[in-house]
């Protein structure tokens, strides 16, 4: 036969011809296969005893298995040595650090005259599509919606500290129109989570039949290979919203695909743009998100003439299940107890409590923007849920008041709290804080001053501070020797007269100083 194969339609033509009584030269000049091929196509019809009949009642198949004799092929023994080897080479290439170059330099040391490397990752390449192919998953109108965080993240800047906080990028995409939605979240935990696919169903304006999630805490409480028991208050956000979640398999990434390329392109997409400016919240950072996510939803998709939202109008909106209209809004519950300091920890912050309720257990409310504290079903304390680098989250009120000089010690309050009692304690405290010595140690001297007050009284105190300022002497302790002493309850006039210089008496007997001149 000829070195190269020709199509069987010329077969079956110059057969017919030679049927009909035409010679080779014409048959040769009419389909332009040469007149030797020709003939060894006429010898093997003549040789195979059939007529025209049987020839036209073959399949393309059978005609090639009678007419195109190939010659033999010599087996290169290199080909039947890799074969048997490739089944154990892809199993050690499961294995953690092994690589195919690894496997390559195994393989050409028991086979030197084996094949070169390139060749070789031909080979092993087709056979591990072979064992693995792929499949192409058709996607429903209103079936699923994938769900994932990037890789990457975006970073908002605090306006005040300059503090470079980072945040999650969440992405979704329908099944079948891949109209994509995209929100940059605190974290990756569940109450952000489940925030982040609540948007997305608003997004879309409408719910799906059901959300493939990767095997991330905040959705899935224990993962399995053919079914995944669910984090409860992700499985109540489904329920609440009339959807299934169904789990994307453990090291599957194929089951996700979608959202795996979704991911790949927002970075084109949209995270190059982002990162030319600079923002200082979440929400500006997402409402520019929104911006370039438009674009991305309306560009026509590759070798279309539809973009994504075209296809989602037009396909999916009327396809997808209504929304809630009731917003979902869990709050989670713990049992807490307070510590010595007067607080109760959540993710690694602390939230102060009232200092008088240090070692008691109380109930915590407590959601993505806020933190509630009950006893007894009384609400005791609430604070605004914080993501800061800032670990203590401290309320003033909550601290007694011999812990508050932090925030509240300075000597306008003393002095007001002086004056309050009487003029003449306000003028001793303002001598006591005018002293040379570091600011904290007049403050208690001051706050033990105004303390005497529940002690023993505003008046004994009042008197204490008028005797001390006249013996110009501006301490806590000379306040408390006077009270100790009771000489607070001396009048200060008797006391300044006993202080002058005593004279002598006017009397007849007595000369004085003028009689010796």
């Amino acid at each position: 036969m000829s070195n190269k194969p020709i199509d069987m339609y010329k077969i079956r033509q110059l057969l017919r011809l030679y049927s009909s009584g035409k010679g080779t030269k014409f048959i040769s000049n009419t389909t332009g296969i040469a007149r030797n091929t020709i003939k060894k196509y006429l010898l093997q019809f003549v040789s195979l005893k059939c007529t025209m009949a049987d020839v036209e009642e073959m399949t393309d198949a059978q005609l090639a298995r009678a007419f195109l004799i190939k010659k033999p092929v010599i087996e290169d023994p290199r080909v039947t040595d890799l074969e048997s080897l490739l089944p154990v080479l892809i199993a050690k290439l499961k294995k953690r650090g092994i690589t195919k170059k690894i496997i390559y330099q195994d393989y050409i040391s028991q086979h030197p005259d084996g094949f070169k490397h390139s060749a070789f990752l031909v080979r092993i390449n087709t056979f591990m599509g072979m064992s693995k192919p792929s499949m192409r998953v058709p996607h429903k109108a209103g079936d699923k919606l994938f769900i994932d965080f990037t890789g990457k993240r975006l970073s908002v800047v605090d306006d005040y500290t300059g503090e470079i906080q980072e945040a999650e990028v969440f992405v979704a995409i329908l099944g079948c129109s891949q109209l994509t939605f995209v929100m940059a979240v605190a974290s990756q935990k569940k109450e952000d989570f489940i925030l982040a696919c609540e948007h997305a169903l608003h997004f879309y304006g409408g719910v799906p039949e059901a959300i493939v999630p990767d095997n991330l805490k905040s959705a899935v409480k224990k993962a399995g290979r053919y079914e995944s028991e669910l984090n409860d208050s992700f499985a109540a956000f489904a329920a609440h919203y009339n959807t299934y979640v169904f789990p994307a398999r453990v090291y599957k990434p194929k089951d996700k695909a979608l959202v795996e390329g979704a991911v790949k392109i927002i970075y084109t997409s949209i995270f190059t743009k982002i990162d030319e400016q600079v923002y200082h919240s979440l929400d500006a950072l997402n409402k520019a998100i929104l911006v370039h996510l438009e674009a991305h939803n309306n560009t026509l998709l590759t070798g279309c003439d539809y973009s994504r939202r075209n296809q989602f109008e037009t396909l999916e909106r009327d396809a997808l299940k209504p929304l809630n209209k009731y917003v979902y809004d869990p709050m989670t519950a713990k049992v807490a107890t307070v510590g010595k300091t007067g607080y109760v920890t959540i993710d690694y912050r602390y939230y102060s409590i009232p200092y008088k309720f240090i070692g008691k257990k109380i109930k915590l409310m407590y959601n993505r923007t806020k933190i509630e504290a009950y006893s007894e079903h009384e609400l005791i304390a609430a604070h605004v849920r914080s993501y800061t680098k800032e670990k203590y989250i401290q309320n003033e009120d909550h601290l007694a008041s011999w812990h508050r000089y932090p925030a509240e010690w300075n000597p306008e309050k003393f002095i007001a709290d002086g004056m309050q009692i009487h003029q003449a304690v306000a003028d001793y405290i303002t001598k006591v804080l005018a002293r040379n010595e570091y600011p904290e140690k007049n403050y208690r001297a001051c706050l033990g001053i105004i303390n005497f007050k529940k002690r023993v009284g505003e008046s004994r105190l009042i008197n204490a501070c008028k005797r001390a300022n006249s013996f110009n002497v501006y301490t806590y302790g000379m306040i408390e020797r006077i009270l100790l002493s009771k000489a607070d309850f001396i009048p200060l006039d008797d006391d300044e007269q006993s202080n002058k210089e005593p004279t002598m008496p006017s009397h007849d007997n007595i000369r004085g100083e003028d009689y010796y001149q």
